[in-house]
């Protein structure tokens, strides 16, 4: 029996030709940057209309040097716990605090009323998570901020090609940080990008962040060049960069197939507790709660339909271990399935999802 996967990256021949100019160029990788990689950051930072845009390795470490850019040590920093754990990491990195918030039930993004009640003297940023690729509430976000002199670092690794009151993902917050993970709407073998506006696209920002990717390296001409503050080996290769540019042709495409998957589940699914439908949400994932869950997915997984469960709160796990007051977050982290939702998925496909979830919820 065909299995239904969770995730699927969507390729054609044109990521595998890419891939092949670029291993027979002999040119794979270059901390300065190579041709693709800075093609790749034209691109995608037009798409997105942000006003600069650098590639990295991962989205894991755009969050860790865009938090970077901001004096931030010893800070609170503000964020879901609803997240995969790299928000809550690139905090303690930057040796800032994270400050778990809870969600709003409905889209399951941070939840801004609650964001107000924890704001002190000693907060410096807020960074929100666009859940599965649905954009969270900016415009209060934008307010907060503005009120209490803070950052907001977006963390959009769910929503290449998510829009917000029709402008893309990535032309908003002072920064906004993406993950081309082999799973994401964008897919690369490794791959993430940092998207700098207003005050913080600047090239002094942007020659830190260079530096950053490449070990601290800094100066460089020819041969010659200095290292003038600690750095990391974060840059993107060529590889990923030609994948991406391919990936990229087709992202409004293949975002608009998730949509329509996402339509048919929010119509059809019978359970209460789903994913709403949104034109402008990306859809990396589409959820549902579910009383029973261990149940459940085994049911699925007998039927060859793959699930998932993004995320357990971060507060949960041994290293964050809090005993918080966050109701919404904590009741989701017992519940929450995630479903397949990817342009590989045919209509019967989604035809035996909708049957068999409704069988059993």
């Amino acid at each position: 029996m065909k299995k239904i996967k969770l995730f699927d990256p969507f390729t054609s021949h044109d990521e595998q030709k890419a891939i092949l100019k670029v291993l027979k160029s002999h040119f794979w990788a270059s901390g300065a940057g190579g041709i693709h990689v800075n093609l790749f950051e034209k691109k995608f930072g037009r798409f997105v209309g942000s006003e600069s845009c650098i590639a990295v390795n991962s989205g894991t470490a755009a969050l860790h040097l865009a938090l970077s850019l901001y004096d931030l040590r010893d800070k609170e920093v503000i964020l879901p716990s609803l997240s995969f754990v790299s928000t809550a990491h690139a905090i303690l990195y930057n040796g800032a605090k994270p400050v778990f918030v809870d969600v709003d039930p409905i889209t399951l993004c941070l939840d801004p009323s609650k964001v107000k009640e924890k704001i002190n003297k000693n907060t410096g940023a807020i960074l929100p998570v666009h859940f599965g690729g649905m954009a969270c509430n900016l415009n209060e976000f934008y307010k907060i901020c503005k009120k209490h002199n803070l950052v907001l670092i977006e963390d959009a690794a769910h929503a290449a090609g998510a829009k917000y009151k029709g402008k893309p993902i990535g032309s908003h917050g002072n920064a906004v940080c993406f993950s081309f993970h082999p799973v994401k709407n964008l897919a690369m073998p490794t791959g993430g990008a940092i998207c700098l506006n207003g005050k913080s696209s600047t090239k002094h920002n942007m020659k830190k962040l260079e530096s950053l990717r490449w070990c601290g390296i800094s100066n460089r001409v020819g041969s010659k060049y200095d290292v003038s503050e600690l750095g990391w080996n974060y840059y993107m290769n060529e590889f990923s960069a030609s994948v991406g540019l391919e990936q990229l042709k087709k992202l409004e495409k293949t975002n608009s197939i998730r949509r329509k998957i996402a339509k048919r589940y929010f119509k059809e699914l019978k359970t209460h507790y789903k994913m709403s439908f949104n034109k402008e949400c990306s859809y990396h994932l589409y959820w549902i709660l579910v009383k029973n869950r261990s149940k459940f997915r085994k049911i699925l997984m007998e039927k060859s339909i793959e699930t998932g469960t993004h995320y357990k709160p971060i507060h949960s796990m041994s290293f964050y271990k809090k005993n918080l007051n966050l109701p919404i977050t904590n009741g989701i982290g017992t519940e929450i399935v995630t479903l397949p939702i990817h342009p590989n998925l045919t209509d019967s496909d989604i035809d035996k999802i909708i049957k068999f979830v409704n069988k059993f919820t």
